[in-house]
């Protein structure tokens, strides 16, 4: 079997308080393993712990107990670090904390510049990552004049122009109307499947985990549920105990069974809900 792109094991971690105040417990055994390839989304309300398991994959946080390996990297080993964040990019929720430069094409071209990347190398990984997320015609733009949605997709740019081989993404739509959210998720698919990249994605947003080839959802620092969308989301009541939506197709045919209608509980799209009440109402 290939070697896990994240391998999060019996993973503590506390965050310290003030000196009069005991520590605040987020993970306490915590194991998750995140296959290369994959894409995975992972949910949770305010407080579940699901950013901070996120800036524990690229050792941003370091674990108070336990290890985090990045392609089998331990990321508490500090000679490692360069190496576990080239291979492990972070794009976060407001790109306004990560373009550094007044220019997009500079600002691109940042990260990779920095790890000594001869000239033309650079110029072609530049022009790749521009083109991966549809902002070519804008790399002469001044970030500032971007909406909200292409700033993001600058961000993702210059992470993915560090060609790492997993991008983790901490609520990158959070701040974004539904247009731009949906932008962001169509270029994240296709760093999936177009470049192979391990994708983990950190969202609130249902219909965005929906898309995702597996969902972790997390509820006090421990994982709730664990598999396929279908999986997860036909799992309403656990998902409700922990202050957790599901998609609005799957609210709907929860409520249709709910008052005795014979209907399939594993329609995810609307699509798909659309063809379940069609077949019953046909029938």
């Amino acid at each position: 079997m290939a070697e896990p792109a994240i391998d999060v094991r019996s993973l503590r971690f506390l965050y310290p308080n003030a000196e009069d105040e005991a520590s605040t417990s987020v993970f306490e055994n915590l194991d998750l393993k995140i296959e290369s390839g994959s894409f995975t989304a992972i949910l949770g309300h305010n407080g579940s712990g699901k950013s901070t398991l996120a800036k524990h994959m690229n050792a941003i946080l370091l674990p108070s107990g336990g290890s985090v390996l990045a392609y089998g990297m331990d990321t508490k080993d500090e000679s490692l670090l360069l190496q576990i964040r080239r291979s492990v990019g972070m794009v976060f929720q407001n790109p306004d904390n990560q373009i550094v430069s007044s220019i997009v094409e500079e600002d691109v071209a940042f990260g990779p510049e920095n790890l000594g990347i001869p000239t033309q190398e650079l110029r072609e990984r530049v022009n790749d990552a521009l083109r991966t997320v549809g902002m070519e015609q804008f790399r002469d733009f001044a970030p500032h004049l971007l909406s909200g949605g292409q700033k993001q997709r600058i961000a993702i740019a210059g992470v993915i122009a560090m060609r790492p081989k997993c991008v983790v993404l901490d609520e990158p739509t959070a701040m974004l109307d539904p247009g731009a959210r949906q932008e962001i998720v169509e270029t994240i698919h296709r760093l999936n499947r177009e470049w192979g990249i391990t994708v983990v994605l950190i969202t609130h947003h249902m219909s965005e985990a929906a898309q995702a080839d597996r969902v972790v959802a997390l509820s006090e620092g421990k994982i709730l549920a664990d598999g396929t969308p279908r999986e997860v989301f036909r799992q309403v009541e656990l998902l409700r105990s922990a202050r957790l939506a599901v998609p609005e197709s799957t609210q709907l045919i929860y409520e249709l069974r709910a008052e005795g209608i014979d209907i399939p509980d594993d329609a995810l799209s609307v699509d798909e809900c659309a063809q379940a009440l069609y077949d019953l109402l046909k029938a």
